[in-house]
């Protein structure tokens, strides 16, 4: 019996504890567990980095959200991208990368992987025929795709940019995080491996850092399971269960992430103080039909230039009251930040360098006047 995504997320690997029957997963906080007889674990169990129940939990609802047969819970989303790597490429590999990738995951391509032999090439994943071009064939290993894309709100053709891979012998990689499994999921459009830094929309409650993996074929994940028990990178169990906890509200939180965020889109374009707002919801995004036609929803993320320059850009940071200023996203709380200055840092000077008068929103589920108000005092 198939279910809805709601169902799934407050229910999927989360059945009531058997001893007692408590409906929440316990956190199972401990390092090693007692065997029956030397050979014999109880239940598989033996060390939690190789296997803890509450993160097991996490990992099944992870797979039932993106229609995988294998998901896997990691320390941070970064983490999650170096498993990745080092499962599926080699020394002398190639990756296609975004050419507005998200500046950590940039930096563990150009100054981590590069130096261990993978090399990238960064490409518009919103253009099929450049990433093509991007690809060099029998070396490249991984399409990486980030879709919308990290600052600057790109729309991949998931569906296309798999062709694209499975043409060339490589795998299509997927970081989801800025839309959540509620709201595309990349598998049903061909994706081989689906990336999350569970630290944003799935956690949601900025109170937990963590990343994920879901594999659309059962042998990868497992050859990703042992990659993950082998290098270490696990998800504690009390960030597994404080991930839980926020994954049973997703859906409805996003559907207020999306009525807020397209409010405010509206109101910013044709702002006088902006000079243009991405968002992929509105018509004049160039990527409006492709989200239209994979996603749910056009999520909570707005970036927009300011009309003033870059020191405009930055004043607008600085004066907000209800958006916070800070790093990350996707949490219940609004937050704003300068990318070039902030997250997106470590590409300065690289091809993957944003503009200086770019502004990123994380839009929350505040009374959306209230952000309105805030917005119109901070623009001057």
């Amino acid at each position: 019996m198939s279910h809805g995504f709601d169902t799934l997320a407050i229910h999927a690997g989360q059945d009531p504890e058997a001893r007692t029957g408590a409906v929440i997963p316990p956190i199972y906080q401990t390092s090693t567990y007692a065997q029956d007889a030397v050979g014999a674990p109880r239940l598989g169990y033996e060390y939690s980095r190789s296997g803890n129940p509450t993160r097991d939990a996490l990992q099944e609802c992870l797979a039932a959200l993106e229609g995988g047969p294998v998901g896997l819970a990691f320390a941070s989303g970064l983490a999650a991208e170096d498993t990745l790597l080092r499962t599926v490429c080699k020394p002398g590999d190639h990756v296609v990368i975004p050419d507005d990738a998200y500046g950590g995951t940039y930096r563990l391509f150009a100054r981590v992987a590069e130096r261990w032999g993978l090399d990238f090439t960064p490409a518009k994943v919103s253009d099929p025929d450049a990433v093509r071009a991007a690809v060099e064939p029998g070396r490249t290993r991984v399409v990486w795709v980030e879709t919308p894309t990290n600052p600057l709100l790109g729309i991949a053709d998931i569906a296309a940019l798999a062709g694209v891979a499975h043409d060339a012998d490589a795998l299509l990689v997927v970081d989801n995080t800025f839309a959540s499994p509620y709201l595309q999921q990349p598998i049903a459009h061909g994706a081989d491996v689906v990336v999350h830094s569970t630290t944003k929309y799935i956690g949601g409650h900025s109170d937990v850092v963590g990343g994920a993996l879901v594999a659309a074929d059962a042998g990868l994940g497992e050859e990703l399971r042992y990659h993950q028990n082998a290098m270490g990178a696990i998800n504690g169990p009390f960030d597994a269960w404080l991930t839980l906890r926020g994954i049973k509200t997703l859906g409805v939180r996003m559907d207020r992430h999306c009525d807020n965020a397209e409010r405010i889109a509206a109101y910013l374009d044709g702002h006088a103080k902006v000079g243009q707002v991405i968002y992929p919801g509105l018509p004049a995004h160039p990527g409006h039909e492709v989200a239209a036609k994979q996603m749910r929803r056009f999520g909570g993320m707005i970036s927009f230039r300011a009309a003033g320059g870059e020191e405009h850009a930055v004043e607008i940071c600085n004066r907000t009251k209800l958006f916070i200023l800070a790093e990350s996203l996707g949490g219940v709380e609004s937050l704003i930040e300068h990318p070039g200055r902030m997250t997106h840092a470590s590409a300065a000077g690289s091809p993957l360098e944003v503009p200086g008068d770019l502004v990123r929103l994380s839009v929350g589920i505040e009374t959306v006047d209230d952000l309105l108000a805030d917005l119109e005092q901070a623009l001057g």
